[in-house]
């Protein structure tokens, strides 16, 4: 991995995850002090990042976190929708026992760091291995890229509510993803991209009632 990807990837994972907030500038001398990078790897990890709308450029000002508004959270999410359906269902249409045993194995991790009480990167981590082990066998890695980067859209307004009791407690995420792998796995995609929906429209509702965009935002 080059030094403008690990650039990438932990920019990235900062404006997932909040730590660079929407809005805050991202000058370049304060991205080298805090990366550890050149300007070379730092200007192409942010046009990577503006092509995934995670990053604007403003004429004269340099480049910000994009900022976080409920038509695009929406717009992310139907999007994500379209194509991890469509990811899905070629996957249960091709996979084979790699990819059953990817999908157990993956449930069965992210079960087991629920019940430990698992919380941030270490969840979240096998949160989204799941996910993406239910469209491993789709055999495009066109599905594969946009379902990646639509993931990264939508998790960056799920990072603010992860502590909310009252998202958290109005469902039962463990059986909503063992329905979802039960579904794939006894091979009914119709089933399997009905429960998708509803899994992440669910969220998106709920993410919705709680959005406060001053209080994600950057202060500076």
């Amino acid at each position: 991995m080059t030094l403008a990807e690990q650039v990438y990837h932990q920019m990235r994972q900062d404006i997932v995850s909040g730590a660079l907030r929407p809005g805050q500038p991202l000058r370049l001398e304060a991205m080298r002090a805090r990366y550890g990078a050149g300007f070379s790897p730092l200007r192409e990890a942010l046009m990577r990042l503006q092509g995934e709308r995670l990053v604007d450029q403003i004429a004269l000002r340099g480049f910000t976190v994009a900022l976080l508004s409920l038509p695009q959270m929406w717009d992310a999410v139907e999007t994500r929708i379209l194509i991890e359906q469509q990811a899905l269902r070629l996957s249960i249409a091709h996979g084979g026992d790699d990819w059953e045993t990817g999908v157990v194995a993956a449930l069965h991790a992210l079960t087991l760091a629920a019940d430990r009480g698992d919380t941030g990167a270490a969840l979240e981590d096998r949160h989204r291995a799941f996910h993406l082990a239910l469209i491993a066998a789709c055999r495009s890695e066109w599905l594969l890229d946009f379902a990646a980067k639509l993931y990264a859209a939508t998790d960056r307004y799920r990072y603010p509510a992860l502590a909310s009791v009252s998202i958290a407690s109005a469902r039962n995420l463990r059986v909503e993803h063992a329905q979802l792998a039960e579904a794939a796995l006894a091979r009914t995609p119709d089933a399997a991209c009905v429960l998708l929906d509803g899994h992440y429209r669910r969220t998106a509702t709920a993410l919705a009632c709680s959005f406060d965009p001053e209080r994600m935002a950057c202060a500076g």
